[in-house]
């Protein structure tokens, strides 16, 4: 087996092109293996075998440093950097990261999650390398999807006047997640179909030199072309089209729903396990079923539409009350704030850790403007995604900060639905909530539907002595660890808060009367979050706060469970850490 044999750039100058073509199909082979079993990243990676092969043929990692945008195309460059029993031995699938990891190996240069970043890191890694009076070459990886976002033109901007050597190999294969958005793309369209020669060049644009390569998965055409570029004295773009999903059939075929990929059978492409994404689901359901009534409704997303359960046919159907604006989150949640402030309803939708993305643009061109826009919160919680670079444990912290904003938290799917119906309606808040995460309970108390009294809490059961407020997700971890203080004969009094953003003095009060201890829940970041507004409330009384969350940490690949255990967020551990505060 060649790839067996592959330890570093320095092996792979040895394969010739038949050789190297042989190398492609075992890597090919090995991905698909892999994926079938462990799932992950697929379209984007098979999509680029043949053009690492040829990058580590030509250039010298690590000693030439590549920058992988998002790193979605990057497994390849992991087997061919001594990481390939990760990609051979199912015992090892968890040894490496979806992403580039400096902790991984030499030959990655930074942990990279979010897109768009490549041409902007590299550019710091060029100046830093004149300054030392260094000769590498840099070489920043980025996919047409990723130059959408806002940072991939500022990189592009800063690059077309360094005046240094900086590579910058722009892998197009019209293709975002989904579909591409936006206007450049009838650019680099033309530039495909004209074979590199349309005047419509992004590129040039921008001060930079420019080649082309019509077919970018065949490694010898482009090793001519990175041979060509090797150690040039001033930037250049290499344009290179590949196939996203190339070489298995089923990706082929449906980019968008290969682009990630959950275990499958190999023969007929079909998951190995039931899964339905119930709060996209829900969401997209309801979202499009309130477009019937509200012509005035803009569902918008910036390149996740599977986020809110919109398939190619629903937004098909949604027609112009849906809208994609790439990837460019500060986009999406600036046009939401116009879109608001003209008499739309516009409901944006993301990934909580996407929301970061677009902190400056949610308190400056949205909540200071007090436009109600609604905002949808995705994977908030602990158990959601867990690469570090992905995490969603920072967004209470960051949102519930942020003045003018109201943050609301449900318990169950049927008080998001509610909170959502009024967030749409009203005209006086930008909303944001947080969609419910792993909820295996049917909450069947009535909710409201009205939230206009801001940061009116509901009391769901009266006790004594202890008050537990269960803040969305971790409603039911309030209710568990209820139930284990009452087998201490404590019956304690359970609080959903709804409101993330703000205190309910008045309830709060009230509390001092009958309870010598308040419990906090949040399922996300102690430092900054909701508990702290809780303790800081109470101040110097004799009120007694504990407040249960997540450490402020770079968490990586963590299990669930055990990280759960670790910050005492089982029912018995709270109940536990209650009574020894009520013995003292």
């Amino acid at each position: 087996m060649l790839l067996e044999k592959i330890n570093g750039s320095a092996d792979l100058k040895k394969f010739n092109a038949s050789e190297r073509q042989e190398l492609a199909k075992e890597m090919r082979a090995a991905l698909l293996k892999r994926a079938s079993i462990h799932g992950g990243h697929f379209g984007p990676d098979f999509g680029m075998v043949e053009a690492t092969i040829a990058l580590h043929t030509v250039f010298d990692s690590p000693h030439d440093k590549f920058v992988f945008d998002v790193s979605h195309q990057a497994y390849s460059h992991k087997m061919l950097t001594g990481r390939k029993q990760a990609y051979l031995d199912a015992a090892h699938y968890d040894d490496v990261s979806g992403y580039t990891n400096p902790d991984e190996s030499e030959h990655d240069f930074f942990n990279i999650g979010h897109t768009s970043t490549s041409l902007s890191l590299a550019s710091g890694l060029a100046m830093a390398r004149d300054l030392k009076g260094d000769k590498e070459n840099i070489v920043a990886i980025i996919g047409d999807g990723s130059m959408s976002g806002g940072e991939a033109l500022e990189g592009l901007d800063t690059i077309g006047e360094l005046n240094t050597n900086l590579i910058i190999v722009f892998n197009d294969n019209d293709m975002s997640i989904a579909e591409v958005h936006g206007g450049m793309y009838k650019g680099f369209k033309e530039l495909r179909d004209n074979n590199g020669q349309s005047s419509n060049n992004l590129f040039k644009a921008m001060g930079l030199d420019y080649r082309f390569v019509a077919d970018g998965n065949d490694s010898e055409a482009l090793i001519k072309a990175f041979k060509e570029v090797k150690d040039i004295d001033h930037p250049v773009v290499v344009h290179i089209v590949t196939q996203k999903g190339k070489g298995y059939k089923f990706a082929e075929e449906n980019k968008e729903a290969w682009h990630w990929h959950l275990p499958f059978d190999i023969e007929t492409g079909k998951n190995k396990v039931d899964y339905e994404d119930m709060p996209a689901e829900i969401t997209a359901k309801f979202l499009l079923d309130k477009m019937k009534t509200d012509d005035k409704l803009v569902v918008m997303t910036a390149a996740v539409p599977a986020v809110m359960g919109f398939t190619p046919e629903r937004r098909k159907e949604a027609g112009k009350q849906y809208i994609d604006v790439g990837i460019a989150e500060e986009q999406g949640v600036a046009m939401a704030s116009g879109l608001a402030k003209n008499g739309a309803h516009p409901v944006f939708a993301t990934y909580s850790t996407f929301f970061q993305r677009a902190y400056d643009q949610i308190s400056q061109d949205v909540c200071i403007n007090k436009n109600p826009a609604t905002f949808l919160v995705f994977g908030g919680s602990l158990y959601s995604l867990n690469d570090v670079t992905h995490l969603c444990l920072f967004d209470i912290p960051l949102l519930s900060n942020i003045p003018n904003l109201v943050y609301l938290a449900p318990t169950s799917y049927k008080e998001y639905l509610a909170m959502l119906d009024w967030s749409i309606a009203q005209e006086d808040y930008p909303v944001a909530i947080r969609v419910p995460v792993l909820l295996t309970k049917v909450r069947d108390l009535p909710v409201a539907s009205n939230y206009g009294e801001i940061n009116k809490y509901e009391v769901t059961q009266n006790g004594s002595n202890v008050a537990i407020i269960g803040l969305g997700n971790f409603y039911w971890l309030a209710e568990d660890a209820a139930k284990e203080l009452a087998k201490q004969g404590i019956k304690a009094t359970i609080i959903n808060p709804k409101y993330i953003t703000g205190q309910d003095k008045a309830l709060l009060n009230e509390l001092k009367a009958k309870h010598d201890i308040v419990v906090t829940l949040e399922d996300g970041v102690l430092d900054g979050g909701f508990g702290e507004k809780i303790a800081r409330f109470y101040g110097n009384s004799a009120m007694k706060v504990l407040n249960f969350g997540l450490a402020k940490k770079f968490y990586d690949r963590y299990d669930p469970a055990e990280l759960a255990e670790e910050c005492h967020l089982t029912a018995p551990q709270i109940a536990n850490d209650v009574m020894k505060v009520l013995a003292e």
